[in-house]
C-alpha cells in the first residue's frame, strides 16, 4: 500500500493536545522545547494548559499546531517510521503545509515555528477585525459555490476559500459579502449556509499583505528538497523544488486550499493509506468522503502509535 501523510490546519487546536506525547517521548518534549526557544517564549505552556483564549489567537495556533504535528513525528520516529521511508508523499491543510514541509526537511523546526508565528501574525493583521469573514456552504459543488461567491462579491471580495470535501465548500471575504453569500447559498439549495468563528478571512484576496509578508520572510529562509513530493494546496499537485514551493507557499496565503483535489490527486497517484499527523481528526473526516477505500490513521497521542507501526511494517 502506498502511503500519504497528512497534517491538520487551524481549527484542530485544543487545549492540552500534545501533552500525552511530551510526557511519555523526551524526544516529542524536545521538539515543543525548541519551539518554545525559537519563539522566545513558553508557547508550550499555553498549549498544554491553555487558556484557550491564548491557543485560539492565530499567532499562536499557527506554530502551536505545528508542533503538535511535529511531536507526533518525533515519536513516530521511536517506533521505526519516517517520512522518508514510509510516505510516498507528504500534504497539509494551509498551515499543515508547514509541518508536512518540516516533518519532509525542507524547513527546520525553529525556522517553521517563526514562519508560522509570522504567518499567523501577518494574516491577522491584514484585515482589521470585523470587516471580514468566512462562511461555510454545505451540499452545493464548487462551481455553484464560485457563481454565488462572484454574485455576492459586488464591488467587494467573496471568493471560494477552501474546497474541503464534495459539498463542504468555505467561502471568505468581506463580512457584508460573505453573509450576501450565506442568504444566496441558502436560496441555492444549501443544507447549511453559516458563518464561521474565525478571526480573518483566510485565503482570499484581503490576505494580500500578508502574502507579502511572506514573501520576504521566505527569501530569507534556507530551504531543502523535501524527503518526498509535497501535494501543494493552490495547485494541488505534487511538488519537489524548494524554488517553486516557496512561491506556492506565498500564493497560498491568498488562494484556495484545494483539499478535496489534493486528496484525489494523491489517490489517483496510488495512495491507499492516510497517516493524519497531529491534533484532532478533521482531515481523515474529510478524506473519507473524497476516497472513501482508503486506509486512514491518526497519531495525536502515544496510543496511536503501535497500530500505525504495524500498518507501515515498522
Amino acid at each position: 500500500m502506498t502511503t500519504a501523510f497528512v497534517f491538520p490546519g487551524q481549527g484542530a487546536q485544543a487545549v492540552g493536545m500534545g501533552k500525552a506525547l511530551a510526557d511519555a517521548f523526551p524526544e516529542s518534549a524536545a521538539v515543543f522545547a525548541a519551539v518554545d526557544e525559537a519563539l522566545g517564549e513558553k508557547l508550550s505552556a499555553t498549549i498544554f494548559e491553555g487558556p484557550a483564549d491564548a491557543l485560539t489567537l492565530t499567532a499562536n495556533t499557527q506554530p502551536a499546531l505545528m508542533a503538535v504535528s511535529l511531536a507526533a513525528v518525533a515519536a513516530l520516529a521511536t517506533r521505526g517510521v519516517t517520512v522518508a521511508d514510509h510516505a510516498a508523499f507528504v500534504a497539509g491543510h494551509s498551515l499543515g503545509e508547514y509541518s508536512a514541509l518540516a516533518a519532509a526537511g525542507t524547513f527546520s523546526l525553529a525556522d517553521t515555528a517563526r514562519l508560522l508565528r509570522l504567518r499567523g501574525a501577518a494574516m491577522q493583521d491584514a484585515v482589521p477585525v470585523g470587516v471580514g469573514a468566512m462562511a461555510a456552504l454545505l451540499n452545493l459543488e464548487l462551481d455553484v459555490v464560485r457563481e454565488i461567491a462572484a454574485e455576492a462579491a459586488g464591488d467587494e471580495v467573496c471568493e471560494a476559500a477552501n474546497d474541503n470535501a464534495p459539498g463542504q465548500v468555505v467561502v471568505s471575504g468581506h463580512k457584508a459579502a460573505v453573509e450576501r453569500a450565506v442568504e444566496i447559498a441558502k436560496g441555492r439549495g444549501a443544507r447549511r449556509a453559516v458563518i464561521l468563528p474565525v478571526s480573518a478571512p483566510f485565503h482570499c484576496a484581503l490576505m494580500a499583505p500578508a502574502a507579502d509578508a511572506m514573501a520576504e520572510a521566505l527569501s530569507k529562509v534556507e530551504m531543502a528538497a523535501p524527503a518526498v513530493p509535497l501535494l501543494a494546496n493552490v495547485t494541488a499537485a505534487p511538488v519537489s523544488d524548494p524554488a517553486i514551493i516557496r512561491d506556492l507557499l506565498v500564493q497560498q496565503v491568498t488562494g484556495s486550499v484545494r483539499w478535496r483535489e489534493s486528496v484525489q490527486r494523491l489517490a489517483d497517484e496510488g495512495v491507499t493509506r492516510f497517516v493524519e499527523i497531529g491534533s484532532g481528526k478533521a482531515l481523515s473526516g474529510m478524506i473519507k468522503r473524497i476516497a472513501p477505500d482508503a486506509e486512514l490513521f491518526n497519531v495525536g497521542s502515544p496510543d496511536d502509535l503501535d497500530a500505525v507501526a504495524a500498518a507501515l511494517g515498522a
